[in-house]
């Protein structure tokens, strides 16, 4: 990192601010405006996210911009052909691609999981193998359960669901992994 870059006062605050931000503005402008007012701010406030990731942290990560990428792409589709269809088919496809990239991965002998969080965690290969295995089962699980929801609910009622429970769901699950991280814990030398 740039060390004549400025360091935000409370990184892991900052970065939650930074994830969750326009998301937290996609629901209120939901609420208020409607979902195409909505889906516009965050297509807004997800590239401002980036902006500031950079500025502030002298670097944007990978999965921030893959999911800046698809909002403006599916945000883009649901603005112009005002069709709020493609704004809830967003995480599905996110989720699927995920899920697809991770298993490509093992069928070509590497690791991406390992290569995204490998500074993270030092886990042995059997570890890698088995905590890819399990998010791109997870990533699966989610794509399916947005679709059930979409399709089956208001859309103000899925735009509450993708808020309180798509991102608290990923954190319950990367909370249940934390004993497979132990388990397969490399040993320092």
């Amino acid at each position: 990192m740039d060390e004549s870059r400025p360091q935000a006062a409370n990184p892991p605050l900052t970065k939650l601010l930074l994830d969750l931000g326009p998301l937290v503005l996609f629901f209120a402008v939901n609420a208020l405006y409607g979902i195409f007012a909505a889906t516009g701010v965050f297509m807004v406030t997800v590239v401002a996210a980036l902006i500031a990731s950079r500025l502030l942290y002298g670097k944007i990560e990978t999965m921030p911009v893959v999911t800046a990428v698809f909002v403006m792409v599916f945000g883009g589709l649901t603005i112009y052909l005002h069709d709020e269809t493609f704004i809830k088919m967003k995480p599905t496809v996110v989720y699927l691609l995920f899920a697809a990239i991770l298993l490509a991965g093992l069928a070509l002998k590497r690791v991406f999981l390992k290569m995204l969080m490998g500074e993270a965690f030092s886990l042995t290969d059997e570890g890698w193998l088995k905590l890819t295995y399990r998010w791109a089962g997870f990533f699966v699980a989610m794509a399916l359960l947005n679709e059930i929801v979409w399709r089956t609910v208001t859309t103000d009622t899925w735009v509450s669901f993708k808020v309180f429970g798509l991102f608290p769901l990923t954190l319950l699950f990367a909370a249940l992994q934390v004993g497979l991280l132990q388990k397969h814990a490399e040993q320092a030398e």
